[in-house]
């Protein structure tokens, strides 16, 4: 269906997904292996719960994710896969997680996706930030070498705020 309205990429994975509907890692790779065989790009997400964070678990979790998400996956263009980390226990609950958290676990996955992928392959994956990115903080996660962008929210659904994020991202 997704193929037949034109779809190009679509988001997999979503904490929402995983915690309403019982989504599990092994779900988001049937779909991604899915979508690729149809030429959309999966957006795929992972991220922790507070519990998870606070144990200092984090790095651990998120790489497990990663590496169940991806098993099997052939990727021969990098373009053709992004990964979103969305620390759950920042998206809408007025935490943030700071540019030097993001830059923690996008990192971890940089490297994990250059041991499943290899270095050219995983250098191309784009590695999107998604955790209550806003105006005032988008700056600092795109400054982080393992930071390719953002996954917006909430933020996009208020023009001037999601404007004010475009233009600092492009500052």
């Amino acid at each position: 269906m997704l193929e037949a309205v034109g779809a190009t990429h679509c988001i997999i994975g979503h904490s929402e997904r995983r915690d309403y509907f019982g989504e599990t890692d092994e779900d988001v790779n049937k779909k991604a292996k899915a979508l690729m065989a149809h030429g959309i790009v999966p957006i795929s997400c992972c991220g922790e719960s507070l519990e998870v964070r606070e144990a200092g678990k984090h790095v651990e979790f998120v790489v497990d994710q990663i590496k169940k998400d991806t098993e099997g996956l052939e990727i021969t263009d990098p373009s053709k896969y992004v990964i979103a980390y969305e620390p759950i226990w920042a998206i809408g609950t007025g935490k943030t997680a700071t540019a030097d958290d993001a830059q923690e676990v996008c990192g971890a996955i940089r490297a994990t996706l250059v041991e499943v992928f290899g270095e050219e392959i995983a250098s191309g994956i784009r590695v999107l930030y998604g955790g209550s990115a806003k105006p005032e903080n988008i700056a600092g996660f795109l400054e982080k070498e393992d930071v390719d962008g953002a996954l917006v929210g909430g933020a996009s659904l208020k023009a001037d705020s999601f404007a004010a994020m475009v233009k600092s991202a492009m500052a």
